[in-house]
């Protein structure tokens, strides 16, 4: 059974930036894509980021140009560096493979944007 466990979230000023990371109990050579998703209040929750194993990228529209995601298969980790952080981007973040598998999920991070 694998288990995600995102960390790094918190409170931060619109225009601010956050370092989030993701670990794992499993040897993400093997998982091959990741991806970080997020759930904002009253929203479904939706991919953001995601990389496969060449560390090929790609980006919803919402976070294209601001977030970057990448992976350190030695250490199990995958990051997600988010810059210019807008209120919007208020959400928890969880990170899980993609496709996702729905007995992957952690309990995720909370993110949030205000002054």
């Amino acid at each position: 059974q694998v288990q995600f466990v995102e960390s790094g979230g918190g409170l931060v000023q619109p225009g601010g930036s956050l370092r989030l990371s993701c670990t794992t109990s499993a040897n993400i050579d093997t998982i091959g894509a990741l991806g970080w998703y997020r759930q904002a209040p009253g929203k479904k929750r939706g991919w953001i980021a995601r990389i496969n194993a060449a560390e090929m990228t790609s980006y919803s529209d919402s976070v294209k140009g601001r977030f970057t995601i990448s992976r350190d298969d030695a250490k199990n980790t995958l990051y997600l560096q988010m810059n210019n952080l807008e209120p919007e981007d208020t959400a928890v973040y969880y990170c899980n493979e993609i496709p996702s598998n729905d007995g992957f999920w952690g309990q995720g991070t909370q993110v949030t944007v205000s002054s």
